[in-house]
C-alpha cells in the first residue's frame, strides 16, 4: 500500500515529512480546516505527489490553485457531484465518500468514469481530520475496481488491524493509506519519528 500524509501545514515540517519519501503528501485549501494551507508549498522530491483538498469549492478557485502550486491530484471532500469532476482537466482526481456505519455503494456510480480514485473516510462533524476510523468490513461489498485510499484515523495502533485487513477480500482494491490527526503534535504539525515508523511498519 502506497501512503499519503495530508493536512501540512508548516514549512520546515513539511521538508522533513518530504525526507520520509511518502508517495503524496496533501494540502488542505479549507478556509475552515485547523490545517489550512496558506503561503506557498516547498520544493518536494519528483516522486511525492502533491494534493489539494478541497470542500464544496468553485470550481475555478480550484483550478488557480492548481496552477498556483503546480498540483498533481486533486481530492474533494464536500459534495462535488460528478459533472464537477468532470470539468477538472488534465489533473488526477479523488473523490471522497464518509463511511459511518454502512454506506449505499450505489453513490459511486456516477463517479466511475469521472474521477481516478476514490477515498473513503469517516463520517464526523468535520469533513475530515476527525481521527477516528469506521468498521472497514463494510468494504467487503465494495463493487468497483476503481483503486481507492483508505482513511479515518489510522495511526501506529492501526497497523494490526490494516495487516489482518490486507489479507481480506475487502482490501484488494486499496491503493494506499491516508494518514492526518494520529501523527500530529497539533493540527497541521506531524511528528516525524511516528511517521517513519509506520512507513517502515506498512511497508515491510
Amino acid at each position: 500500500m502506497k501512503l499519503k500524509v495530508c493536512g501540512m501545514k508548516y514549512k520546515d515540517n513539511i521538508e522533513a515529512v518530504a525526507a520520509l519519501q511518502p508517495d503524496f503528501m496533501g494540502f488542505i485549501f479549507y478556509e475552515k480546516s485547523a490545517r489550512f494551507f496558506t503561503g506557498q508549498i516547498p520544493e518536494l522530491p519528483d516522486s511525492i505527489q502533491k494534493v489539494g483538498v478541497f470542500v464544496n469549492e468553485d470550481v475555478k478557485v480550484v483550478t488557480d490553485t492548481i496552477e498556483k502550486h503546480n498540483l498533481d491530484v486533486v481530492q474533494l471532500h464536500g459534495n462535488e457531484s460528478a459533472e464537477f469532476c468532470q470539468n477538472l482537466k488534465n489533473i488526477t482526481v479523488i473523490k471522497v465518500f464518509s463511511i459511518k456505519d454502512d454506506f449505499d455503494f450505489r453513490f459511486l456510480q456516477p463517479y466511475e468514469s469521472v474521477c481516478d480514485y476514490y477515498l473513503f473516510d469517516t463520517k464526523g462533524a468535520l469533513p475530515g481530520g476527525n481521527g477516528y476510523g469506521f468498521d472497514w468490513n463494510v468494504l467487503k461489498n465494495y463493487p468497483s475496481t476503481k483503486p481507492y485510499f483508505l482513511s479515518g484515523g489510522i495511526g501506529l495502533n492501526s497497523l494490526e488491524n490494516l495487516f489482518e485487513f490486507k489479507k481480506s477480500s475487502a482490501s484488494k482494491y486499496c491503493y494506499a493509506v491516508d494518514v492526518n490527526s494520529k501523527f500530529e503534535e497539533k493540527p497541521g504539525l506531524k511528528k516525524i519519528e511516528e511517521l517513519e515508523k509506520f512507513k517502515h511498519e506498512l511497508q515491510r
